[in-house]
């Protein structure tokens, strides 16, 4: 049992009381082994502010989008903007968990689009994120180990966080 089922919630499920203050909770449509996934890096997160690194603040944001704990609550039909942000979210935060690995784009979709099959239609709007995202150099999107047009290529696909040229490390 997890922390999270140990303590009280409201009626609704959507909110953790603790200590007679309601905490939105994350997203329950969100797959147990991924929903671990944001959790352990939203932890090592908390972790790096607790030695020091102010930075890594932006790191809990985003994890926290990602479970749906922030932003746009995750029972309301999501706007295409703050969906894109989630979307966002999820493909950094999986991406600093795995560390140097790739991610698929439907993990992403499982994140934010429910439970069951519902994930299936958040397909291509995390595609889209993915394509601006590899646009703006954050991203790299490969098909079998190579570089690829987001905008245009068919097919599965990994995501990777873009590597800095060592010319531009400072």
């Amino acid at each position: 049992m997890s922390n999270e089922d140990a303590v009280e919630r409201t009626e609704d499920g959507r909110y953790l009381v603790i200590s007679g203050r309601k905490w939105r909770a994350s997203d329950p449509g969100i797959p147990p082994k991924l929903r671990q996934e944001l959790v352990d890096e939203l932890m090592n997160a908390r972790r790096e502010i607790g030695r020091g690194d102010e930075e890594a603040r932006a790191r809990v944001h985003e994890a926290k989008l990602a479970l749906g704990e922030r932003g746009q609550p995750w029972w309301e039909e999501a706007r295409e903007d703050k969906l894109d942000e989630r979307i966002r979210a999820a493909i950094f935060t999986l991406l600093r968990k795995r560390q140097g690995s790739s991610i698929c784009p439907s993990d992403v979709a499982r994140i934010v689009g429910g439970g069951g099959e519902r994930w299936r239609p958040r397909m291509e709007r995390v595609r889209q994120v993915a394509a601006s995202l590899a646009a703006d150099g954050a991203i790299r999107v490969t098909q079998k180990g190579h570089d690829v047009d987001a905008h245009n290529v068919r097919g599965p696909v990994r995501l990777q966080l873009a590597r800095m040229d060592p010319r531009e490390q400072d």
